[in-house]
């Protein structure tokens, strides 16, 4: 049984990571799929071990539909795009081409450029990762240079996690890559986006006002 959706984020991040907390991605999907939705939130402080229960490494989001509870952005996505045919075609080759790339996103893309990118902005920037960065986001470039759509020939959910986990700064910034640049400002050019993207800002400076209120 299913029932409306609550996407669960902190109540309050400090500026940096804004707009990039992973419930954004949710939020997009369900922006896209017209699905209507909740936002729960969890405390920042004690974050790690205050929500195990429904997260048990201690991250956002997580995602309740109904008497469903899932964590895991990439596994919260495709149960959303499975609500969707805007998220996923119905066809089998066309979902079996967008799950794979949304798997692609998150563990031939994200699983390098993640720790890439923290260790440089922890002042690591001779991390011994910049070559396999170099070399996975050179495959996507070739990729990305002969198709508009990752898969099915049109947008999908696939489409939505590659391009968040791209459009980090340092990622845009590092190389030069036409066709991925243009797919990054394609997708985030979606008024779904736009819109979820902004919600979260403000909810994050709607808690800066409530802290403060406290103090």
């Amino acid at each position: 049984m299913t029932g409306k959706l609550t996407i669960y984020t902190l109540d309050w991040v400090p500026e940096g990571p804004r707009g990039f907390v992973r419930d954004l991605r949710l939020r997009w999907a369900a922006e896209e799929a017209g699905l209507a939705y909740d936002m729960g939130t969890v405390r920042f402080e004690d974050r790690e071990t205050n929500h195990l229960e429904s997260q048990p490494f201690g991250q956002v989001p997580f995602l309740v539909d109904g008497d469903i509870r899932m964590f895991e952005s990439g596994a919260c996505l495709l149960h959303l795009a499975r609500k969707s045919e805007t998220l996923m075609p119905r066809d089998t080759a066309g979902e079996a081409e967008t799950t794979q790339w949304v798997l692609a996103a998150l563990n031939s893309i994200e699983m390098v450029t993640v720790p890439w990118w923290f260790l440089k902005i922890t002042g690591k920037e001779d991390n011994g990762l910049t070559g396999w960065v170099d070399r996975r986001l050179a495959q996507l470039e070739s990729v990305l240079s002969r198709r508009e759509w990752l898969a099915a020939n049109r947008f999908t959910v696939a489409d939505l996690l590659m391009a968040d986990v791209l459009r980090v700064s340092l990622l845009r910034v590092h190389g030069d890559r036409p066709a991925t640049e243009a797919y990054i400002k394609r997708v985030t050019d979606r008024p779904a986006f736009r819109k979820a993207h902004a919600d979260q800002i403000a909810h994050y400076v709607a808690a800066d006002k409530e802290r403060s209120g406290r103090q």
